[in-house]
């Protein structure tokens, strides 16, 4: 999927004093060393070599200190000891860190230390050590804090050498804040307890090792351009492989008065673009067609012959959705469910999961990452095909039954992680932490096949805590105790005059509503999702009109309108951090539907009429209400946001119902009717 969804590492939450640090001698105006020793406690001192000071940190009911440990390495030299103390019963952390004067490791590739459990206070069994940038770089986004989990301590000392590749949540590797270790009370052993640290140092090997970042070469596609040669050839290759192209860049959309008919004419359109824009040996939708040029000329567009997970999920709901309105008839349907079913039995898969990008001409893997949330929407798509199509069943319950997604579960955070990256044999080192994304349809699937806890339900954050998380949007209220299906939990929303809501990571559309794709939250949970995603499209189409004048609102990741890039569009205030506004997208409209339609429907109707927006596949990516500049693109997701929030509409929510009959559905949506966000 696309769209950068929320994370929150709850082990990196920092309470303790800041402790002052000199920052004159910049590590960027270092030599690099071979070897960079952070501190090696010799010194009979806590300031470390950069000048930086070592201090103790707690975070919920747990104590913490720091002392030098003199003697205590083999050498005779001194070390850290942390000692630390959780109150019984308690979810807290304590720990040490160590302040780098914004040092720059770039030039580094592994992280060194040595470590040991103190035997004569007892001691954790693991525990987390790893580094963290600015908070006002965490803020942005991702890549800011790096971790790696030390197993199985003993009291014997133990040296440790991590490639700083492998933690995978930092990309660049300067102006480093601290170097932080994390004890957490749901790590087995003691409740209290003390650990010692000592020669934390970086050193350059000149062997990084694999990285996050590192491509995927499919090297059967490779070898069929080297043999083709003539790019423009290639194109037409993969142009012939598809079951269809539009004949021309712009359509009239005739708008007659019934709303349904509209919506209709608009569904039928966009569904043939799905379904051409597939391959059509191996049924896999391509992510996206773009027309640069103002063309559907194939040798001046742009055609991405690749797929996302999320994109073959979404497909096989369009697919249930297309012969519930009639577009095609179920044999056909079948016929083309069982094309696709048969293309992911062949697919490279991971302990049962499948990779999150592959070529769809060659079918090779172009991803080394699994990706929990894509995962989902594609078992989500099994879902709805087996309920939609007993003749399938047994075929989608295999690839459903495959993939555990326990395996992704992170028992200490009692989150999902992001997923998982092979090639460094470790996961992100990030978690879905909000519930109010689109990755909330994960936890529940994961709940639901009775690979996760339900307790991991009440562990997603309603609100950010506003002491760890002072820079967000805005300060949550009523962030209190609440209990739900026997757990306790934290609460809050966000206020904006006399309307509370719970907020998103970024405050778009997509994370708020795309769930409702296949769960009808409006019946399921009234009090709470039902009424919050009410309150998100008022304030959407308030703050568009209204705030920024636009004569069109729905602001959702998308494509940008002046270059070849992607976006990420919102109400700041309606996110924790806040995309900035930008385009308007029709499938935000689309995705309001089930909400509110009468304003949605409008919408769709002003876009038309206002924009060159609309073409033989149905509405284009997105447009610049300022500008009237079109992103002539169809991206498979998106279009396909659009053609199944239709179907739900005019179809009395055919695909929330498909969804709900499957069993593993069943177990777990009336959970959403036990809480109240606002109560």
């Amino acid at each position: 999927m696309k769209r950068l969804v929320f994370f929150i590492a709850l082990g990196w939450s920092f309470l303790g004093a800041f402790a002052a640090y000199a920052a004159s001698a910049s590590s960027s105006n270092r030599a690099m060393q071979p070897r960079l020793v952070v501190h090696d406690f010799d010194q009979d001192e806590l300031a470390n070599r950069l000048g930086g000071q070592t201090t103790a940190w707690a975070r919920g009911p747990a104590i913490s200190t720091v002392g030098l440990a003199a003697g205590s390495d083999p050498a005779g030299g001194g070390a850290l000891r942390i000692a630390y103390a959780f109150a019984e019963g308690s979810r807290s952390q304590a720990g040490a860190s160590t302040f780098l004067a914004g040092l720059d490791a770039s030039n580094y590739d592994h992280l060194q230390f040595r470590i040991k459990g103190d035997a004569a206070s007892g001691y954790a069994e693991s525990l987390k050590a790893g580094f963290l940038k600015p908070e006002k770089m965490r803020r942005a986004g991702m890549l800011q804090s790096g971790s790696v989990v030390v197993s199985d301590l003993s009291e014997n000392w133990r040296h440790v050498t991590v490639p700083l590749n492998e933690m995978n949540g930092i990309g660049d590797w300067s102006d480093l804040q601290e170097f932080r270790v994390t004890l957490d009370s749901r790590r087995p052993g003691p409740r209290q307890g003390a650990v010692l640290i000592d020669d934390i140092a970086l050193v350059k090997t000149g062997h990084p090792g694999p990285s996050a970042s590192d491509p995927v070469i499919p090297a059967r596609k490779a070898a069929i351009e080297r043999e083709i040669g003539d790019p423009k050839a290639f194109r037409r290759q993969i142009h012939g492989r598809l079951n269809g192209w539009p004949d021309r860049l712009l359509a009239e959309l005739d708008q007659p008065a019934d709303d349904r008919a509209l919506l209709l004419r608009i569904a039928r359109d966009t569904w043939t673009g799905l379904h051409a824009l597939t391959d059509r040996e191996h049924g896999l939708p391509l992510d996206t067609v773009a027309f640069p040029a103002k063309t559907v000329d194939p040798e001046r567009s742009r055609i991405g012959d690749y797929t996302n997970v999320t994109n073959i999920g979404v497909y096989l709901m369009a697919i249930a959705a297309a012969a519930e309105l009639e577009f095609i008839s179920r044999e056909e349907a079948e016929a083309i469910l069982n094309r696709t079913l048969s293309t992911l039995e062949k697919l490279e898969t991971f302990r049962g999961f499948f990779y999150n990008y592959y070529d769809t001409t060659t079918l090779e893997r172009t991803s080394n990452f699994i990706s929990s949330i894509d995962s989902a929407w594609l078992t989500a798509g099994l879902m709805v095909a087996r309920s939609a199509f007993p003749s399938v069943h047994d075929r989608a319950t295999r690839l459903i039954e495959q993939a555990d997604f326990g395996w992704l579960y992170d028992d200490v955070e009692q989150l999902l992680s992001h997923g998982f990256y092979v090639n460094l044999n470790g996961p992100s080192e990030y978690h879905y932490g909000l519930v109010y994304t689109e990755a909330r349809l994960a936890s529940l699937i994961a709940i639901g096949k009775g690979d996760v806890p339900r307790e991991h339900w009440y562990r997603l954050n309603r609100t950010l805590d506003p002491t760890d998380y002072a820079w967000q949007s805005m300060m949550p209220v009523a962030r209190t105790t609440k209990h739900a299906g026997g757990v306790k939990y934290l609460g809050g929303y966000y206020e904006s005059g006399a309307i509370r809501y719970v907020p998103s990571w970024g405050g778009s559309m997509f994370e708020a509503l795309m769930p409702t794709l296949v769960v009808d939250e409006q019946d399921l949970a009234p009090f709470s999702f039902g009424l919050n995603n009410g309150r998100h499209v008022a304030l959407h189409r308030q703050y568009a009109l209204d705030v920024l004048d636009y004569p069109v609102w729905g602001m959702s990741p998308s494509s940008r309108v002046d270059s070849d890039a992607y976006g990420e569009y919102g109400v700041a205030t309606l996110g924790s951090a806040g995309y900035a506004a930008g385009v308007v997208t029709p499938h935000a409209s689309a995705l309001a539907l089930v909400v509110d339609p009468e304003p949605a429907i409008a919408n769709l109707r002003r876009l038309a009429d206002l924009y060159d927006v609309y073409g033989d596949f149905g509405f284009y990516d997105a447009v610049d209400p300022k500008t009237g500049r079109v992103a002539y693109k169809y991206l498979a997701l998106d279009q396909a946001m659009i053609f199944l929030a239709i179907t739900n509409y005019l179809r009395d929510g055919a695909v929330q119902r498909y969804f709900a009959a499957d069993p593993v559905a069943a177990n777990v949506l009336p959970m959403l009717g036990e809480e109240r966000f606002f109560e």
